[in-house]
């Protein structure tokens, strides 16, 4: 509710060790500097950030944004789309490119590993969702059915099954052996920005399926499906039942949503809130965070926290 300070880094030489020497203006000081960090606080406030230099820059990979990424579970791969039209498969270590893999018609949205580190999943704006071998860079399955792009998927245990959600509001869960779709798991007449699977907590009521599952739903049960909409609504869905859990309604559209354990998880909108939420009881966020107004693009778990992108 108070109006932005800013402030200005000059860099004015070197230190005897090689580090540099940097002054802050007006209600600003530079506490520690090494080579790899800096340190800026704003007393008056209260509030400080420590900015690091990055371990180590790819910049050959792509010619334009990075719009997603994802490593193998082993560490050795790196896949990623961009908005140059290309996606790439790349060796983490080095950067150095292995697999273009050339197929979706328009742009790529998404791209994640399987498990086995040895196939990708992706999703573009042509509607369709595609399975690629990451050692041949062969499509190995294309699965048909949305009627828009999609814009995220989610794999369902190790990978027999896998989820997408698109710009037509549904969210479908595929059978990769027969490539087929096995049902259309939510309908929300809105824009599915973001989709998370994850096992939800015992205590929770995730509903009983209408009809028997097909013996092709593998995984399904006790799961729980997020849903991050662009209605301003964050959804969850029984996984195997298809029924609602709950719905939260937030101050913005919703881009991106995690599971930070199987009662707690994580949503940020285009306003740049990121809220935490207990599925047992979504009538008020546990806590929402909120650094800057950029929307937030996406969240992942990491230790005892989590890390964020925004679009600043």
């Amino acid at each position: 509710g108070k109006p932005t300070l800013y402030g200005s880094l000059t860099r004015r030489g070197l230190s005897d060790e090689g580090l540099p020497d940097i002054a802050a203006s007006e209600g600003f000081t530079v506490g520690g500097v090494t080579k790899k960090s800096i340190l800026v606080s704003c007393p008056h406030e209260n509030v400080s950030t420590k900015f690091l230099a990055p371990y180590t820059t790819f910049s050959r990979i792509h010619q334009k944004s990075v719009t997603c990424l994802d490593i193998s579970s082993g560490g050795g791969l790196g896949v990623s789309t961009s908005t140059d039209g290309t996606m790439k498969i790349w060796q983490a270590a080095n950067g150095e490119i292995r697999r273009l893999l050339e197929g979706h018609v328009y742009d790529v949205n998404c791209c994640r590993f399987f498990p086995s580190g040895l196939v990708v999943l992706s999703g573009g704006m042509d509607a369709q969702l595609k399975i690629w071998s990451a050692e041949d860079a062969s499509c190995v399955v294309t699965f048909k059915g949305h009627k828009g792009g999609i814009l995220d998927t989610a794999i369902v245990d190790r990978g027999r099954n896998v989820l997408s959600c698109s710009r037509d509001g549904t969210a479908r869960l595929w059978d990769c052996g027969k490539s087929a779709c096995l049902g259309v798991i939510a309908d929300c007449g809105a824009v599915l920005n973001g989709i998370a699977v994850g096992a939800a907590d015992n205590s929770l009521n995730l509903g009983t399926p209408e009809d028997t599952p097909s013996e092709r739903e593998v995984g399904t049960e006790g799961k729980i499906l997020l849903l991050a909409r662009e209605d301003k609504k964050l959804q969850g869905v029984g996984l195997q039942s298809r029924q609602p859990v709950f719905l939260f309604v937030g101050s913005d559209a919703f881009n991106c949503c995690t599971f930070l354990s199987s009662t707690y998880l994580l949503a940020g909108t285009q306003d740049g809130n990121i809220y935490q939420l207990d599925m047992r009881n979504t009538n008020a966020p546990i806590q929402v965070i909120c650094r800057s107004g950029a929307p937030v693009l996406s969240l992942l778990p990491y230790q005892d926290g989590f890390i964020a992108s925004q679009g600043n």
